[in-house]
């Protein structure tokens, strides 16, 4: 991917991340957004991490000893990690609903 069109995707998937995940208001999370690094922090003291790596031209997510690197699939407008084939959004929402106890739609 160009890094021109990798900066706009993943800043527009960081953002809605952002939005998405404060929108919650749940006093067992905190959102932090700051340049392209989102950090969730959870009441327990945990905390992924949700970065765009624009050397690898991926969206890396650090989550509960685990590690994925999504590459933006254009024909689906949406970020896959090749080695799970899990998907970016759906990912995080099935690991902050199960961390905090709700739904969580992005």
């Amino acid at each position: 991917m160009e890094r021109n069109s990798f900066i706009e995707q993943s800043s527009r998937t960081l953002d809605r991340l952002e939005r998405g995940l404060g929108a919650l208001e749940h006093e067992a999370l905190d959102v932090q957004l700051s340049g392209d690094v989102l950090t969730l922090a959870f009441d327990d003291g945990s905390r992924y991490v949700i970065n765009a790596h624009s050397a690898a031209g991926q969206i890396w997510m650090a989550a509960d000893l685990n590690a994925w690197h999504f590459d933006f699939v254009a024909d689906r407008a949406c970020w896959i990690a090749a080695k799970t084939s899990d998907e970016l959004l759906s990912t995080v929402e099935r690991l902050v609903a199960a961390k905090l106890g709700t739904a969580v739609r992005l």
